[in-house]
């Protein structure tokens, strides 16, 4: 999990979410993917210009931020934000309408269940509005995002205390992510689950350097020179 640095100083823009949202539809959304695609939608939809404010399907699977916020063992974005609009449109949040574009092709698009996206649902279906394709530039690169040091430290350590979440930052800052994930490893495989081990490893590889992250898969003696060398003040046996 990255860590939010806060919303900066000065002027921003903002989204506005009706208040049954909170009071009505919050309480009955039980599935992540549909929570996120609707809250997503209504951003999306608030961003529009015009009288036709909908989105298509073609946009949201090529929508890069969307893509980056669903994530579920076994399955891809795109399939979440499937699940997401189909757990919608059933609850009622979203209305799902199947039209022609200027250039024939069929698209199927997505409106608020507002007054406003009613009316302009019922427009379409009269031909009275014939919705653009939406502009897809290029396939999003979904990235796979890495564990931070604080998730590190509470998956193998505990629980994140104040005083020493400074200091993990630093680290994090001084260090490559993959030293940080491999100096966990070794003080997992060894038992030692104490951050101060962890930084005595990341502080040996920075002054004595590191073969080429081959730290912590050599020989069990060779692992054990973290204990007994001149560390070993830091482990209790």
């Amino acid at each position: 999990m990255k860590g939010f640095i806060g919303f900066p100083a000065g002027e921003m823009r903002f989204t506005p979410v009706p208040d049954l949202f909170f009071s009505e539809l919050l309480p009955q959304i039980d599935s992540v993917p549909e929570l996120k695609v609707t809250l997503h939608v209504i951003w999306l939809v608030s961003r529009k210009k015009g009288r036709e404010r909908c989105v298509s399907r073609d946009e949201l699977m090529h929508d890069g931020v969307l893509l980056r916020g669903v994530k579920g063992p076994g399955q891809t974005p795109q399939r979440l934000v499937e699940e997401g609009l189909e757990r919608a449109v059933a609850r009622g949040t979203l209305l799902h309408l199947i039209a022609r574009s200027e250039d024939g092709e069929e698209q199927n698009w997505y409106f608020l269940n507002s007054e406003e996206g009613r009316r302009t649902a019922d427009r379409v279906r009269r031909g009275e509005v014939t919705l653009a394709p939406s502009a897809v530039l290029e396939e999003p690169q979904v990235e796979i995002e890495r564990p931070n040091i604080f998730v590190l430290y509470e998956q193998n350590i505990g629980t994140l205390q104040p005083m020493i979440a400074e200091e993990l930052q630093e680290a994090e800052e001084d260090y490559p992510v993959e030293w940080i994930e491999e100096a966990f490893k070794i003080a997992v495989e060894q038992n030692v689950r104490k951050w101060r081990y962890i930084r005595a490893i990341l502080e040996r590889w920075t002054t004595e350097g590191k073969d080429d992250g081959e730290a912590g898969r050599g020989s069990e003696e060779d692992r054990y020179r973290y204990i007994r060398g001149k560390y070993k003040d830091y482990v209790k046996y």
